[in-house]
């Protein structure tokens, strides 16, 4: 279990109270990977006197910082000041954190930001983790389940696919690229198909929802040029450093994308140019997922309010606070 501190990563202290937004008391900002979606949640979050709660399944994690695109410079503003953030850095590498425990943790600190009258700014890229909060998903604990893992052991990542393909319809590839993953998967569905009646309720939220419109091809640029900033600032020394550490590589590998693919360069199962390629391919795909899981929220009744990346910062906080008051 991952512990969240009382106080933030950087200084959770309170801040005076700025703006409000009485219709919402939660504001949400979505947007694919490279978009820019923390540094405007940071600005708003500046704005409104509250604090970035974030909503990303490999954050929780420390020291892994480059591969996880924490880009922790976006949480000091040009005055020196640091704005508060939740979730990132709690657990160990190795960990395996779930939606369970985001829930949990959320929860908690949301509970803790609204009861100094605050309205705290959700964000992040994880489609799944958002959902979760904003249609109060059921708040439930999956235990290991031995014997199933045991009779499902030595089956191939297709044959567990085709299995978990039974209990529900895949949205997100990622559920199943790895066999750990997907042994996982089918662990929780098969537990929620026999407990249908012990669900919690999650508290309903009112959440203004925003998102980040950006061209596929200005995406896809940010992107690449983003990789090879990290690598050039020490991507693959950042992973190396954790096997040296004792992380199983395969806990790793089941982390995905940069984790995934470095860490097979790092064993000597890709080449250098193997992996930066097979990885910018990989994460193309990925922002791609996150845009038509997005999607798909809007179809299920979530109402997402789109502003256009190209526009400043500010015009793009001007354009939230009408929204807030508006609704």
């Amino acid at each position: 279990m991952c512990k969240v501190k009382e106080k933030s990563r950087i200084f959770a202290i309170g801040i005076p109270k700025k703006s409000k937004m009485s219709a919402f008391d939660l504001i949400t900002i979505v947007g694919p990977t490279a978009c820019g979606k923390t540094a405007l949640a940071v600005r708003l979050a500046d704005k409104l006197g509250t604090g970035v709660i974030s909503a990303d399944s490999r954050q929780v994690y420390r020291r892994m910082d480059l591969g996880t695109g924490k880009d922790k410079a976006d949480y000091v503003l040009a005055d020196g000041r640091e704005v508060p953030s939740y979730l990132i850095d709690i657990c160990e590498p190795g960990y395996k954190y779930n939606v369970y425990e985001f829930q949990r943790d959320f929860l908690a600190v949301y509970e803790q930001l609204r009861a100094k009258g605050q309205t705290p700014v959700l964000c992040g890229g994880t489609g799944m983790y958002v959902e979760a909060v904003l249609r109060g998903f059921r708040l439930v604990k999956v235990p290991v389940n031995e014997p199933l893992r045991r009779e499902l052991e030595g089956k191939s990542l297709d044959e567990l696919t085709a299995i978990l393909k039974r209990y529900k319809k895949l949205h997100n590839t990622s559920d199943v690229d790895t066999v750990k993953r997907a042994i996982r998967g089918i662990e929780i569905e098969a537990y929620y198909a026999s407990h249908p009646a012990e669900d919690d309720e999650f508290p309903q939220t009112r959440s203004l929802v925003v998102g980040i419109d950006i061209p596929r091809e200005v995406r896809r640029e940010r992107i690449s040029k983003r990789l090879r900033q990290r690598l050039d600032e020490g991507m693959v020394d950042e992973v190396r450093r954790l096997i040296n550490e004792g992380i199983n590589p395969e806990d790793l590998i089941y982390y995905g994308l940069e984790y995934k693919y470095l860490t097979q360069y790092i064993l000597g199962q890709l080449t250098y140019d193997e992996m930066v390629s097979q990885l910018e391919t990989a994460i193309h795909q990925f922002a791609k997922r996150q845009m038509t899981w997005f999607r798909g929220m809007e179809r299920r009744g979530i109402s997402i309010e789109w502003i256009d990346f190209a526009l400043p910062t500010e015009e793009k906080i001007e354009r939230i606070m009408k929204l807030g008051i508006r609704n």
